[in-house]
C-alpha cells in the first residue's frame, strides 16, 4: 500500500501510458449493474469486488459526472484494499435521461437523487457481505449523501465530503437569482430550460476551467465525453438549480440530525460551492456535540473544486487524509 501511495505522487507525468496499461486492465474486471430508480427511471452502477476485501467504499459523484469518470480512483481505493460501488445519478452518465434534450442537467425533485441513493443502498448493501461500509461523495453528491444520512444517521460507519454543494456560487445577489427562479416555476419551458449564462454540453479549453489544476486529468476526462457522447451533460435547468440552493439549506437545517462520523474536505480556491456553507456544517455539528473531524472543514490549499481529480501532489493530501480517516473507524 505504501508503494501505491508514492505513485500518487508522480502519477500525472506518466497519465497516458498508466491508463492504457494498468488502468485498462483493472476496468475491464467491473461489473456494471442497474436497478429501477424514482419514476422507473434506470439508474446504473459500477462495482469492483475482490472475494478478500471485507470494506467497501460507496462513491457518490457530483453532477454531469458519470462512473466512468472515476476510474482512477476506484484503482487507487481498490488497491488500498476496498471493494468500490460508484452510482450514476438519474439524467446524467449511462443512467437514464429526463428530458428530450439530454444535454439539459435537470431533476424533478432533488430528493429523487436521494430516494435512488437509498434504493441503491437496499439493492447492493444491505444484502452485502462488508463488514465495514464507507461513504465517499463529492459536490452535487455530498448534498444528496448529507440528505441521506439525516434520514440514515448509523448506517455507514464513517463518511468524507469533497467539496459537498452546501451552498453555490452565484454570479448575481441572492435575491435576485431567487427572484428569477420562483418566476421561472410558472412557465414549464422556462423552468426546463438552461438557467441563464449555460448551454448545451462543449469541450472547454484547460486555460478557461475551474475545476482542476491537472492539465493531464482534465484533458482526460474531455476525451471520456468526446469518446462517448452520450455521457454529455451541458447546464442546469432553471429548476435544477432551485432545487439544489434549497437542498443545500436543508442540509444546513439538518446538519445536527447525522450521528454518522464526517469528514469534510474544502477546496481552497473553490469557484463552485460556496465554501462558506461548509464552515456553517461544521458549526452547526460542533454545537449539538456531534463534530466533524478536526471540527472544521479540512482545507486542501491551492484546489480547484475537483479535489480528487487535481494535481499530484493536492489529491494525494486528499486521499491520504480520507483514508487515514476511514481507518479510524476500521
Amino acid at each position: 500500500m505504501s508503494l501505491l501511495r508514492n505513485e500518487w505522487l508522480k502519477r500525472e507525468r506518466s497519465l497516458d501510458s498508466f491508463a492504457m496499461g494498468p488502468l485498462a486492465r483493472f476496468w475491464q474486471n467491473r461489473e456494471e449493474c442497474e436497478f429501477t430508480g424514482v419514476d422507473q427511471v434506470r439508474v446504473r452502477y459500477v462495482r469492483f469486488c475482490a472475494p478478500h476485501h471485507q470494506r467497501v467504499i460507496v462513491v457518490c459523484p457530483g453532477r454531469i459526472e458519470s462512473y466512468v469518470k472515476y476510474a482512477e480512483l476506484a484503482y487507487d481505493l481498490f488497491h488500498s484494499g476496498y471493494d468500490i460501488l460508484i452510482i450514476d445519478h438519474r439524467g446524467q452518465g449511462r443512467s437514464g435521461r429526463l428530458l428530450s434534450d439530454t444535454h439539459r442537467g435537470h431533476v424533478v425533485n432533488f430528493d429523487d437523487y436521494v430516494d435512488d441513493l437509498d434504493r441503491f443502498y437496499q439493492h447492493e448493501l444491505v444484502p452485502g457481505k462488508w463488514e465495514k461500509q464507507y461513504l465517499l461523495a463529492h459536490s452535487m453528491g455530498g448534498t444528496i449523501a448529507a440528505l441521506w444520512l439525516e434520514k440514515n444517521p448509523n448506517v455507514f460507519d464513517a463518511v468524507a465530503l469533497c467539496a459537498p454543494m452546501f451552498g453555490i456560487v452565484l454570479r448575481w445577489p441572492e435575491w435576485m437569482v431567487r427572484h428569477i427562479l420562483n418566476w421561472a416555476e410558472g412557465y414549464p419551458r422556462v423552468r426546463e430550460g438552461y438557467a441563464i449564462g449555460t448551454g448545451r454540453w462543449r469541450a472547454l479549453p484547460f486555460h478557461i476551467n475551474v475545476l482542476t489544476h491537472s492539465e493531464e486529468r482534465y484533458r482526460r476526462n474531455l476525451r471520456f465525453y468526446v469518446d462517448e457522447p452520450a455521457l454529455r451533460v451541458g447546464g442546469p435547468t432553471f429548476h435544477w438549480v432551485r432545487e439544489g440552493i434549497i437542498a443545500g439549506e436543508r442540509v444546513l437545517a439538518g446538519a445536527t440530525a447525522i450521528m454518522t462520523p464526517i469528514f469534510l474536505l474544502q477546496a481552497e480556491e473553490d469557484r463552485v460551492v460556496d465554501n462558506r456553507a461548509h464552515l456553517r456544517f461544521c458549526q452547526l455539528k460542533a454545537a449539538a456535540g456531534c463534530p466533524c473531524e478536526g471540527d472544521i472543514p479540512h482545507v486542501i490549499e491551492g484546489a480547484y473544486h475537483e479535489i480528487l481529480f487535481e494535481k499530484d501532489d493536492m489529491r494525494a493530501k486528499a486521499l491520504n487524509a480520507i483514508l487515514a480517516f476511514f481507518e479510524r473507524y476500521h
